[in-house]
């Protein structure tokens, strides 16, 4: 039996440092020179009247180079290539600090006045680049809206602001209120809650709880033009189409999301974990479908590869199935049941309280590669994450691992089942090539072009949970179709100026064109 403290609270288990969690730093290595930026082809300058401006309304204005790329630095792959070759990706720009709406509300005003771009931030997590001042201009830090500001427990729903940390923000919610979101991605300790809402998150217990746009109730939003708009606060309803998911996913480019009412649920009082082994990732995935369809729900259904299964589990001669739920007894055994005969007509039952024990420890080791090779100065690693409907995905794991092993310098490409529905799944993809440093970004585009050539071909939606940014606005409009023009007319017509977070998410910004257009 595993304890269901070991699902609720895993930040119990040592893993995480509850404070203010910060992107990767240099340590000791020797921090990157003032090169020419690597992302910033186009930038806007801040005037000094708006920069005096904004040290009237902000808590603190940040202009000092080193600074500004500390503040902007975030978890992707993409801007990192930059970083360790000496040229920070967006060192240009002026950061504005607040702690209220009335502040963000200013300083929207005052970047609307001056026609200057205006980019929010928050934990930086993201691994697309979504948060990045590719223009410069004006970046709006938004951690000092990081309050809980009320618990409906009739309702189990609370209203959080937008610039709390996952940590803070459960620990809290678990602690005072008795309640989860149970909402666990692989960022909680280095995440906010308005970056969940922003880039479309999912958790690792999704199945259970549902995604980040299953759990928004209602959500208060600073439009272009710094007017304050508040969506939602019901159950459903059929009055027009549902706003509050016009802004899920939006990654700042229609608003500042300011503060989210969120649905909880009660801590759960019991769990359970079981694992089976296939001989191929396609059987593997056919008894998740057949799980789905039978209407079970376990909060964790995860399908690792050979390749992942040996990284992670020292199992490389099996494709590993982790199942596990947590919750009222009655129905965590009905679930786990069900699976169990499901897997046990084509899979070899495993350890799993072990190998679910395993996860809980290891799960939160970004990065983590054991292939066999010592990384050296030209490795570069990421991760893409795709959905798409059962029928395709058994031919989109064989032709998307092909195409990027195809791209010269790849070392590896891998790939587990990580969230699931009844018509579908998230297949989250792991590529790593190892070139000449020079050559870093030439491969990784080259490997990013092979993946999506694939899921464009077949139909599938780009990403799952982590958003497109910079990194895949290059594909939106292919991916989206007649589709993305419908899109384009939103932002046009809430920012009509173009000034929230431009050049994200592939629309068009008349301050330049993607960045990554002209870094192949």
């Amino acid at each position: 039996m595993i304890s269901s403290q070991a699902i609720a609270h895993p930040f119990n288990r040592g893993k995480y440092v509850v404070g203010a969690p910060t992107p990767p730093r240099w340590g000791d290595r020797t921090p990157p020179g003032r090169g020419a930026a690597s992302l910033q082809t186009t930038t806007v300058a801040v005037p000094g009247a708006l920069t005096e401006s904004l040290r009237g309304v902000a808590d603190a204005v940040h202009t000092d180079h080193d600074e500004v790329v500390l503040r902007t630095r975030d978890w992707w792959a993409g801007s990192m290539i930059g970083e360790t070759a000496g040229n920070p990706a967006t060192p240009d720009a002026v950061i504005a600090e607040v702690s209220t709406v009335e502040q963000v509300q200013a300083v929207v005003r005052l970047c609307g006045e001056h026609g200057v771009p205006l980019t929010v931030s928050a934990g930086r997590s993201n691994v697309t680049g979504a948060a990045l001042p590719v223009f410069g201009g004006v970046v709006l830090d938004v951690c000092g809206l990081n309050r809980i500001l009320s618990f409906d427990a009739d309702s189990q729903i609370v209203d959080v602001q937008a610039g709390m940390f996952g940590d803070l923000f459960e620990t809290e919610l678990q602690k005072t209120h008795g309640a989860t979101t149970g909402h666990w991605p692989s960022a909680f300790a280095l995440s906010t809650v308005g970056g969940w809402v922003a880039c479309r998150g999912a958790g690792q217990l999704s199945t259970r709880y549902g995604k980040i746009e299953d759990m928004v109730v209602g959500l208060d939003v600073v439009l272009a033009d710094g007017t304050l708009a508040r969506f939602g606060d019901y159950p459903r309803a059929a009055t027009g189409p549902d706003l509050r998911q016009l802004f899920v996913g939006s990654e700042g480019t229609l608003g500042v999301i300011t503060s989210v009412r969120l649905r909880t649920h009660p801590l759960p009082e019991y769990a359970k974990a079981v694992a089976y082994g296939f001989e191929t990732f396609a059987e593997g995935l056919e008894a998740c479908r057949l799980i789905m369809q039978r209407g079970a729900t376990p909060a964790a259904m995860r399908l690792y590869d050979k390749l992942e299964s040996g990284t992670h589990f020292g199992l490389p001669d099996t494709n590993l199935l982790l199942i596990a739920d947590e919750g009222d007894p009655v129905l965590v055994d009905a679930m786990l049941r069900v699976s169990s005969e499901v897997c046990a007509a084509t899979g070899s039952e495993l350890d799993g309280p072990a190998l679910f024990e395993r996860w809980l420890d290891e799960r939160m080791l970004v990065g983590k590669s054991a292939d066999g090779f010592t990384p050296g100065p030209g490795f570069v690693a990421d991760t893409l994450e795709m959905a798409g409907p059962w029928s395709a995905l058994p031919a989109i794991y064989d032709e998307v691992v092909a195409a990027i092993k195809a791209v010269p310098g790849t070392l590896a490409a891998s790939a587990h089942q990580s969230h699931a529905y009844t018509d579908g799944a998230c297949l989250y993809f792991s590529l790593r090539g190892d070139v000449e440093p020079e050559k870093r970004r030439h491969w990784y585009r080259s490997a990013w072009d092979a993946a999506n050539a694939v899921l464009v071909r077949h139909g599938a939606a780009l990403s799952h949970h982590h958003g497109s940014g910079l990194l895949r606005g290059p594909y939106l409009a292919d991916t989206l179709g007649t589709g993305f023009d419908t899109f384009v007319a939103v932002k046009r017509t809430l920012d009509p100026q173009g000034l929230l977070n431009p050049g994200k998410l592939g629309l068009p910004s008349d301050f330049g064109p993607n960045p990554l257009d002209s870094t192949s």
